[in-house]
């Protein structure tokens, strides 16, 4: 487990204020010029030694993605946007860093900002979010009273701007060309790549665009040093993070951990464990709905860390863990999973479009047992018609629950499709 002395979010439950002056007698803003004295390319170093890798779920080195930005600016600006439009189901975690640790992602936006020579910043916030959006719009008001945001912003000699911009609320623009499409006033369809934000981004100018707890941990990484985080977790699994627990457990929560904590210890010590025990458990959705999930056997043994679950053939995504206990209807569940993506889908691809649709329908034929066995296969063989077809990873997202409860549970949909087969062939014989 992570020692308290490791955590960087302190005041991840809300117990303390949130305001500046709070928030600097837990550490931050501390010898904010001092880093930023020691240069640009000293603190993308740092990041990219401290081998801090993306937390909104793709799982990028933070660092290369910054290196990627022109060294020099000539005559398009660099921009920095920083995604808190927390939209995947089951994950809250962005949500209580924006509500209790506001100054924390402000601070790392200032850095950040430094590092990629930026002077503007856009934090893009879901909609829904109006409570955050009101103390993170106080708190960057406070920033600013204090000198530490605007015209030689904490006296560092850089000229640094924070917009906040509130969403509507559509999952789609979660995607980081999507969000750059919506804040430049345009429907929020995903751009085709190349060319990368880095390069082409918003207005067309070199943009980096940072998960809101991606840029958070960045001052006290650089406080205290890149070998400090790289200590924590697992190698290429390095660093603090935190999971959202939620479902069937006995204590929902918000946690940070070190990266590499059995999800069995993650569940029991900090959510109370399963509900009904251990033994009762059925599967767990291991980093928010657009995972695949996992059945109990794996997760006895499996490690909370991007490498290892990809190894099980899912992933660590946003880390938000999802429980379901043995009342869980597995093939419903999936299928409520299946409608949410066929309502957010832009429509812009045709494979996401039309077989989201499809996938949806198909499982709410199989939830009910209607149809054949071979509907299974016709089920999957959509899925890999939509994965990796599509410009954005919305059509991925939509096809790995399904094709993850078809890898692990396909015994309980045949069951049901055979149990509904024999209940019409006797009301017939009746």
């Amino acid at each position: 487990m992570l020692s308290e002395t490791d955590k960087i979010f302190t005041n991840l439950l809300g117990t303390l204020p949130h305001d500046l002056a709070s928030s600097k007698k837990r550490g931050d803003w501390t010898d904010i010029k001092k880093i930023m004295d020691k240069g640009r390319e000293w603190i993308i170093s740092e990041v990219i030694n401290s081998g801090l890798r993306g937390r909104g779920g793709a799982g990028f080195s933070t660092g290369k993605k910054w290196s990627f930005v022109p060294k020099e600016v000539k005559d398009l600006p660099h921009y920095l946007v920083i995604n808190a439009d927390e939209s995947e189901p089951g994950t809250c975690k962005d949500r209580d860093i924006l509500r209790y640790e506001p100054h924390k992602l402000i601070e790392g936006a200032l850095i950040a900002g430094y590092a990629i020579q930026s002077h503007v910043c856009y934090i893009y916030i879901r909609g829904r979010y109006a409570r955050e959006a009101g103390i993170l719009q106080q708190a960057v008001d406070e920033a600013y009273a204090a000198g530490l945001l605007g015209k030689n912003a904490a006296k560092s000699g850089w000229d640094f701007d924070i917009h906040l911009h509130r969403g509507a609320s559509a999952y789609i623009c979660g995607e980081e060309s999507a969000m750059l499409e919506s804040l430049e006033g345009r429907r929020g369809y995903p751009r085709m790549k190349p060319p990368f934000p880095a390069i082409c981004g918003l207005y067309g100018c070199p943009t980096i665009v940072n998960n809101v707890e991606s840029i958070a941990v960045v001052p006290t990484i650089l406080r205290r040093g890149a070998s400090w985080f790289s200590s924590i977790g697992l190698p290429n699994n390095t660093g603090t993070k935190i999971f959202s627990i939620s479902g069937h457990v006995n204590k929902p929560c918000n946690v940070e951990e070190a990266l590499g904590i059995p999800l069995k210890e993650l569940i029991d010590k900090h959510a109370g464990g399963v509900i009904g025990g251990w033994d009762n458990l059925k599967a767990v959705i291991p980093g928010g709905s657009s995972v695949p999930l996992i059945p109990k056997d794996i997760c006895d043994t499996v490690l909370m860390d991007f490498d290892s679950l990809c190894k099980v053939r899912s992933g660590l995504g946003t880390a938000a863990v999802i429980v379901m206990n043995k009342s869980t209807d597995i093939i419903k569940a999936i299928a409520r999973l299946s409608k949410f993506y066929m309502y957010e889908s832009c429509g812009q691809c045709t494979p996401c479009r039309e077989g989201t649709g499809w996938m949806w329908r198909m499982m709410e034929r199989l939830a009910k047992g209607e149809g054949a066995i071979s509907d299974i296969d016709l089920l999957e063989e959509v899925s890999r018609q939509i994965e990796g077809h599509t410009i954005c990873a919305l059509g991925d997202a939509a096809a790995w629950p399904v094709q993850g409860l078809i890898r692990h549970f396909r015994p309980e949909m045949e069951e049901r499709i055979y149990e509904k087969m024999t209940i019409t062939s006797i009301q017939k014989t009746a």
